[in-house]
């Protein structure tokens, strides 16, 4: 294997033994190397031997640097090969319920291991072979994550339609035996694979333990384009609670023996449930945040605390803050608070109702920059229109419907910020700064 070079750091190691772009790197110490994987682990070392193919001649060359300094290289695409595509056809799967006319990138399906290993991305398992496990093993790649949904392999099958499915769930023990973390989620679907199923799912997984660090329980994601989709329903108050019941009940007995919990529910199923959301001292250090796990409890004690402490009094400021119809009554309570405490300061959160998925769909990373106009564009905004850390792509600069952030801009004749993530970073984000 090999992998092409795209640029080489001026000044760099690399650039002063000749290494240019378009040039091949080989082998790092003898190891081919054919993704980032490979380079990352095999260049951790002080002394390392690097061999390229140049100009159809090989050249190599031993570097003695820092452990992990970085050698000057960069590579066509930061996986440094093709991110590996989702073979799955999950019944529940959200990709395959977005509307028409979405920008490309939206409709590709990643189920890649070195997604996981480079932000925290969830892999189901059925793209990888003993091989690729024994390299995950060797290289200690952990946390893992994996997506799960059910530990029987018959159902998995059924909900995934791959018949690797079922049999992939091996892969689980090779991790665990190896002492590599495991992270995992169960996308749930009402009358599939909760009630029994769920129980029965969370009990093997805890045959893991310790190497099985959380487990999270998240509700099926509906949108209103799913004609032709398998049928399924949403989670209503009471088949919600009952998901709650069976994770607390069986986690209490997990505590007795192992006197810690490592499975939770998502703060939806609370929503849906119309139950309180737990204090932060339930979510213990907070392990599946992503997941949706913890987050109303620790931005709300997160806020208080900056509130508590924040020196400003009085602030003559109008500002508006749109949300998901999820988080609405958080937000419209946090705003209350910041409004007692500091003179002057008008905030108000506005909720989003999501036209472009269905009203169903109530968080807010999945509102779009068309339905914040719709929302706000007959109020008195204020200054600035503030909207949420997780609603734009990763470049900051584009709704999921592709409306550019300017454009929201120009259209509302207001100036557009960006919520941080934490509870102080919302506090700021009301106050301008």
């Amino acid at each position: 294997m090999s992998v092409k070079i795209a640029r080489v750091e001026p000044g760099s190691v690399c650039d002063k033994k000749g290494i240019k772009p378009g040039d091949t790197l080989l082998a790092v110490n003898g190891n081919d190397i054919k993704d980032v994987l490979d380079y990352r682990f095999y260049m951790t070392e002080k002394k390392v031997k690097l061999s390229f193919l140049k100009g159809g001649r090989k050249k190599s060359f031993t570097v003695k640097k820092e452990e992990g300094e970085d050698v000057g290289l960069d590579f066509e695409t930061y996986l440094m090969d093709r991110q590996h595509s989702c073979k799955n056809k999950c019944i529940f799967c959200f990709v395959d319920q977005l509307p028409e006319g979405m920008r490309d990138s939206l409709y590709f399906k990643d189920d890649d291991d070195r997604l996981s290993f480079l932000f925290g991305n969830y892999v189901t398992l059925t793209n990888l072979d003993d091989e690729e496990v024994e390299r995950l093993i060797k290289m200690r790649i952990s946390p893992i994550n994996i997506s799960v949904h059910t530990m029987n392999p018959e159902l998995r099958v059924k909900m995934m339609a791959n018949p690797r499915s079922g049999e992939s769930l091996k892969y689980l023990k090779r991790f665990a035996d190896a002492g590599l973390t495991i992270n995992s989620q169960l996308v749930l679907c009402p009358g599939i694979n909760d009630g029994d199923e769920l129980e029965y799912s969370l009990r093997k997984l805890f045959e893991y333990y310790p190497a099985m660090g959380s487990i999270a329980c998240v509700p099926v994601g509906l949108t209103k384009h799913r004609s032709g989709l398998c049928p399924l329903e949403p989670y209503g108050k009471e088949s919600a609670a009952k998901v709650i019941d069976t994770i607390d009940r069986l986690n209490e007995e997990f505590k007795k023996e192992h006197s810690v919990k490592i499975a939770y529910a998502s703060d939806e199923f609370y929503l849906i449930a119309e139950r309180e959301i737990p204090p932060c001292e339930y979510y213990d250090d907070f392990p599946q945040l992503d997941n949706g796990v913890g987050m109303w409890a620790l931005l709300k004690s997160e806020f208080i605390e900056a509130l508590s402490s924040c020196g400003v009094t009085e602030k003559k400021r109008k500002a508006t803050l749109v949300t998901g119809t999820a988080a609405y009554p958080l937000m419209s309570e946090l705003c209350s608070l910041a409004r007692k405490k500091i003179s002057g300061l008008e905030i108000e959160a506005v909720p989003v109702v999501n036209n472009l998925f269905g009203e169903s769909v109530t968080v807010s990373g999945l509102i779009s920059g068309s339905d914040i106009f719709e929302s706000v564009k007959d109020k008195d905004i204020g200054e600035e229109l503030i909207i949420p850390p997780n609603c734009l792509r990763s470049e900051g600069d584009m709704f999921i419907d592709s409306m550019t952030v300017e454009e929201l801009g120009e259209k509302l004749g207001a100036r557009i910020t960006q919520n941080g993530n934490s509870g102080a970073d919302l506090l700021r984000a009301m106050i301008g700064g």
